[in-house]
């Protein structure tokens, strides 16, 4: 699927400029983050666009981060400052302004939270109805809450999320609805645009690694064929290593890569507290593989112990972010331990949801409540340094003098 205006034969510097100047413009599609690059895009007639002005999302350094892994410039875009709070925003305009173009009365997506959030949103700003297939006990309430709140007729089903996809691939066979998951090529399409934007906050230099987590695989698919495309457009000179990040228990793209060579792909059935990645079968391994094979990248696999030791990290640089993003962290960690990162290198982690999608699990962390019964209760007792409960007194100033003058002296 390619863009409506942009050919190899149009100048770098052209594009670069008219980009540039759009974020003055008063203009609807201007002021999108997606539709700003409109030229890498399907042609959608502006009637039918459905914006909520997203994209626009902050490139933020990592200084703690960057001391503690060890590399010197560490950055993150913060993909969770979208108007739904996750990066599925940013595909979901492209895709459900598709949808109204088309006539749909109807769109629908099977989801482990941020997608039924993103689409039930677009979908009522474009006065379409939504329907959301989520499986029953493994979403979090923050993200369910949402596409409540934006009208969606919500669904949980008893199964996990690869069977919530096989009965919505069923109804869009028998029923005019559309289908929003990641397979709709129009969410890879604008997905692409962060990678666009990032390297436009770059300068167009850039970095030497991008890191990203691994669901579905839609998001680094998308990523991966905007910087191929940025390529072949001479928008950039050469590729960063895209690389992808899975949880120990939903790893079937890293079991993919290392045990198979990526010539099959094993469902499992996928479990971990980073809900947004609890994916046993995804849609996009075989363009995620292209990703990897195109850039150089690597794949590697995080334990729930060290996704909460990143969460809790990446928060102590003033980001907060929800469990799937931490996981970019937590694997750089180990890059950088296998010699794949170097420390000169410049590293950019793509964090995916905002901290707020999950908050119960950050409140768990810190109370020291988030392993307890589990088999990694043992390996949680090394991240206690990062947990930072509420501390109960009693209502005198003595008492408050003294948790600060205590808090000193451990700082100290």
């Amino acid at each position: 699927m390619n863009g409506r205006g942009a050919r190899s034969s149009t100048k770098p510097a052209t594009l670069k400029s008219l980009w540039l100047n759009r974020r003055t413009s008063r203009d609807a599609l201007d002021q999108s983050g997606v539709w700003r690059f409109r030229e890498l895009l399907p042609y959608v007639p502006e009637e039918h666009v459905i914006t909520l002005r997203e994209g626009n999302t902050p490139l933020y350094r990592l200084p703690r981060c960057a001391r503690a892994v060890g590399v010197e410039n560490l950055h993150a875009k913060h993909q969770g400052m979208n108007p739904t709070a996750s990066f599925k925003d940013t595909g979901m305009t492209v895709a459900a302004s598709s949808a109204h173009k088309g006539g749909f009365r109807w769109v629908a997506c099977a989801s482990t939270g941020n997608t039924s959030a993103s689409m039930a949103a677009y979908a009522v700003r474009g006065n379409m109805r939504s329907l959301v297939l989520i499986p029953d006990g493994q979403i979090s309430w923050g993200k369910l809450s949402q596409s409540l709140d934006y009208g969606a007729l919500t669904c949980q089903l008893r199964t996990d999320f690869d069977g919530c996809v096989g009965i919505l691939n069923e109804l869009v066979r028998q029923k005019p609805v559309y289908l929003l998951n990641s397979v709709n090529p129009y969410r890879i399409e604008g997905q692409k645009t962060a990678a666009i934007e990032l390297m436009e906050q770059l300068a167009w230099e850039p970095p030497d690694h991008i890191i990203v987590p691994g669901g579905n695989l839609g998001n680094s698919s998308a990523i991966g064929k905007a910087l191929v495309e940025m390529r072949e457009l001479k928008l950039i000179s050469r590729l960063p290593k895209l690389s992808i990040i899975q949880a120990h228990g939903a790893n079937p793209f890293y079991r993919s890569v290392r045990e198979f060579d990526g010539k099959k792909m094993e469902p499992m059935t996928a479990d971990t507290f980073a809900t947004a990645i609890r994916i046993g079968n995804p849609a996009s391994w075989k363009k995620a593989l292209r990703v990897l094979q195109a850039t150089g990248g690597e794949v590697e696999q995080v334990s729930e112990v060290e996704i909460a030791a990143a969460k809790a990290e990446i928060g102590a640089d003033g980001i907060g972010c929800e469990p799937a993003s931490a996981v970019t962290l937590a694997g750089l960690k180990k890059l950088r331990r296998s010699g794949f990162v170097k420390a000169g290198e410049a590293v950019v982690l793509i964090l995916t949801g905002h901290l707020l999608k999950d908050p119960d699990f950050t409140i768990k962390f810190h109370r020291g409540d988030l392993f307890g019964g589990t088999a990694d209760s043992a390996e949680a007792v090394q991240t206690k340094h990062l947990q930072r409960a509420p501390i109960v007194l009693d209502a005198n100033l003595g008492a408050v003098i003294g948790a600060l003058d205590a808090a000193d002296t451990r700082e100290g």
